[in-house]
């Protein structure tokens, strides 16, 4: 059975289904989703491309990080970085080898947590980090709800999540109402509902009432998400790195319908066209995912972009970690090359914001940080 197939049988079954479930059945249903099938998507043969699949410098540059994390937070004898949506590993691979080579005393204290729902990624984070796994250095977890029980032992932790909140599911309205899709001879037919009280109480606080013509995402599930994650930390870090805006900047009239699928490195905007052969995205509301981190006791800093983020951390030793390897003049052009990627704008620089949340740690600690040292 295609997808297609499987989502018309729900369909005919139970009715309407709304947008989010759609989006979900696409991206997560087992053996027949985007992310349930294959790793095909990640890097240049694939759809997109994640910044680990750049450079090892991007997971060099936050292992730096995590030291300064790990020793803002007094050095514990025992501290966790628990990963959200890792994919095939490569960022956790980078993390863990740098660490080991330039950062033992974190590496010693440090477990690598991994939290990855696919089972065919899980195959793969298990091939890619056999060593770390094997040691007892990572672990390999399948929920972030598996997360949230574990972490009531209370260790203190780093949540990192890159463009792993773009990936939830997201419910659309319009002037017309709620989005929900009927089949008819094996098309998708969009209809408009009432939308919840929970819905409009969102674009109230966090986003835009759409206009006319005008439709808007209201991502409650990774709001949600992000409360429950944020409640679970009982003292440390939560940086999520994505592309995404404020409501300040829907306000001022960008960002207003963001939904957009990826295949083969092209964007369209028909989420119908392939399900479960393209990636379908939102961009990430910040406003949102800070206020859900402040409700349960975390304190959001003011949004850097992924460009100043790792500009101030690499700045200090100029950016040594991406070009120690090099041997060659040709080499470290290469090498220049994709960092240029990473922190111009024409790159992934500018479009990528990075939101950190800290608990138990004082404010001028955090503002040190040199991940933070362009934010002010």
């Amino acid at each position: 059975m295609t997808l297609r197939a499987r989502i018309l049988a729900e369909i005919a079954a139970h009715g309407p289904i709304p947008f989010s479930r759609y989006m979900e059945l696409c991206l997560y249903e087992p053996e027949l989703g985007y992310y349930s099938r294959s790793t095909r998507q990640f890097g240049k043969a694939g759809d997109f491309y994640t910044s680990s699949d750049v450079h090892a410098v991007f997971g060099r540059l936050l292992a730096r990080q995590f030291d300064e994390m790990w020793r803002a937070l007094d050095s514990p004898p025992r501290f966790d970085i628990v990963e959200l949506g890792p994919g095939r590993g490569l960022f956790a691979r980078d993390v863990l080898d740098w660490s080991h080579q330039k950062f033992p005393a974190l590496f010693d204290a440090l477990h690598y947590r991994l939290v990855e729902t696919s089972p065919t990624l899980r195959h793969h984070l298990a091939e890619t980090l056999s060593d770390h796994l094997a040691s007892g250095k990572a672990s390999l977890g399948e929920s972030a709800a598996e997360v949230s029980a574990e972490s009531a032992a209370e260790v203190p932790a780093i949540f990192f999540a890159n463009e792993f909140f773009d990936a939830f599911p997201v419910e659309i309205l319009s002037s017309e109402g709620k989005l929900v899709l009927d089949g008819h001879n094996g098309r998708f037919l969009e209809q408009w509902v009432s939308p919840s009280d929970e819905e409009l109480h969102f674009l109230d606080r966090y986003g835009v009432h759409p206009e006319s013509g005008e439709r808007i995402e209201v991502p409650l599930a990774a709001q949600t998400c992000m409360g429950r994650l944020a409640a679970s930390l009982h003292r440390g870090f939560f940086l999520a790195i994505d592309y995404g805006y404020t409501r300040a900047e829907q306000l001022a009239g960008r960002h207003r319908g963001t939904l957009l699928t990826y295949r083969r490195h092209s964007t369209s905007a028909d989420p119908y066209e392939a399900p479960g052969d393209q990636d379908i995205t939102a961009h990430v509301n910040f406003t949102a995912l800070a206020a859900a981190a402040q409700a349960a006791g975390m304190e959001p800093q003011k949004l850097v972009t992924q460009s100043q983020f790792l500009m101030g951390i690499g700045e200090p030793n100029q950016f040594a970690d991406a070009f120690e390897d090099c041997r060659l003049p040709q080499e470290r052009a290469k090498v220049a090359l994709q960092l240029k990627h990473l922190v111009t704008p024409s790159g992934m620089g500018e479009t990528f914001q990075v939101i950190l949340c800290s608990r138990g740690v004082t404010q001028e600690k955090v503002a040190h940080l040199s991940g933070l040292s362009f934010a002010h």
